[in-house]
């Protein structure tokens, strides 16, 4: 391919015989003014885009006008132009060339030796062709290999209008799980899955029906029904008095294990409202406690009234007996819930219940003195066990409460706990 018209040589300064070769710029030479543009050349014949797409040239060659050196010529012209036709196949496209040009050649000084002509790189024709090219070819990547599609139109995914689409407009992925705002039903599943799937409450339960039930059989074997007992259900007061002490354990651990093990970070994760996480597990276990409490009792009162000879029991009386001493198992259960929520560590919660149960009686009975005796009555009138005996007719005091008073005390204590447990976990940290 013929080059644009390249300007002529400029007429170099003589060197003296002692010149080396290099010579220094002069140190503040004006610039020349531009030479006015030479005429445009006719374009060679190009070849058809079609062939030769995407073709670049780089053409380096001296600035026109310039007085450079011999041997220095600083000043480079990039040009762009379309690459000589080339031999090969004919749809290779992404080639590129970048020729520098020869400098012109230099008159040879009166008396000293002719300058060397430089290298000239072999170009496309070969050595014969121009000077100084470099080419850098890209092949035209080929048709990407297309896989075979199969025939028919593609599968439609199920829509479900009622998943929210988070790509405003968008086709994007719509999850087939529906979304739903969760609320207390799903709170009360999943403390019933824990209370159900772990193995403290299966030993807890297990013990308090044995020795409610055993106990209370055991009992009715020993007094056989020669001997009269009135009331007649009051056998079964030892037995639910021993188990309630499992379910208050069962009621401490239901939430203190979960501080104990970190369970509680996860708990809260997943139910951030913390209210409605202590609202299902006081309604689990409150329900399981009471059904199974009520479970027993019913059945050692069954073993009762079969086994021994007696008055027959009132309705009050049946009910005080059965229901009445469930309700009042799960509230003392409720209240160790609690107070394991307030101190929220297991030891420490169920050795306060423990005294809450067991003390007041233990220390009424060395008030010995006369002018503790008021006191003394009053806790024994307001302890546990005297609650117990209260629900079987066998108070250990004729005055205090009687009836189901000492359910309905019960009741307020243990909301009064519940509230305070609710306002500790809305303020305190985990």
């Amino acid at each position: 391919m013929t080059s644009p018209q390249q300007p002529q040589p400029q007429p170099q300064p003589q060197r003296g015989p002692h010149d080396t070769g290099a010579q220094e710029m002069p140190p503040a030479a004006p610039m020349p003014p531009a030479a006015p543009p030479a005429p445009p050349q006719p374009a060679p014949e190009q070849p058809t885009p079609a062939k030769e797409a995407g073709t670049m040239m780089l053409q380096a060659q001296q600035a026109p006008g310039q007085p450079a050196p011999a041997k220095e010529a600083g000043t480079m012209m990039l040009q762009a132009q379309q690459a000589p036709e080339q031999s090969g196949p004919a749809k290779e496209a992404g080639t590129m060339m970048l020729q520098a040009q020869p400098l012109p050649q230099a008159q040879p000084p009166a008396g000293g030796h002719p300058e060397p002509t430089p290298l000239a790189a072999h170009g496309p024709g070969g050595p014969g062709g121009a000077a100084g090219t470099m080419m850098l070819t890209v092949p035209a990547a080929g048709p990407p290999h297309q896989q075979p599609q199969p025939q028919g139109p593609p599968p439609q995914q199920p829509h479900h209008p009622e998943a929210p689409n988070w790509q405003a407009g968008g086709a994007g992925y719509v999850s087939p799980i529906p979304v739903r705002a969760s609320h207390l039903g799903d709170a009360l599943v999943s403390e019933w899955t824990k209370i159900r799937s772990v193995r403290s409450t299966m030993w807890t339960l297990g013990v308090m029906l044995l020795l409610i039930v055993g106990v209370g059989l055991l009992s009715a074997l020993a007094l056989g029904s020669e001997r009269r007992v009135n009331p007649l259900l009051a056998v079964g007061f030892v037995g639910v008095l021993l188990g309630s002490l499992c379910v208050m354990t069962l009621g401490v651990l239901s939430i203190s294990s979960e501080y104990g093990t970190g369970m509680i970070r996860t708990t809260l994760t997943a139910c951030p409202s913390r209210a409605r996480v202590l609202t299902a597990k006081a309604i689990v276990f409150f329900g399981l406690a009471l059904v199974l409490t009520t479970i027993a009792t019913t059945l050692v009162a069954l073993l009762d009234y079969g086994m021994l000879n007696g008055p027959e029991p009132t309705v009050d009386q049946w009910l005080r007996g059965t229901v009445g001493a469930g309700l009042y198992v799960a509230l003392l259960g409720l209240l160790a819930l609690s107070v394991g929520a307030l101190l929220r560590h297991s030891a420490g919660a169920i050795s306060a219940m423990m005294g809450v149960v067991l003390l007041p009686m233990l220390l009424a009975l060395f008030l010995q003195g006369e002018s503790l005796k008021d006191f003394q009555h009053k806790m024994i009138e307001y302890s546990v066990p005297n609650a117990f005996a209260t629900l079987y007719d066998i108070p250990f005091l004729p005055e205090g409460p009687s009836g189901w008073e000492p359910v309905l005390i019960l009741a307020g204590v243990t909301a009064v706990a519940l509230g305070g447990a609710y306002g500790v976990l809305l303020k305190r940290d985990v």
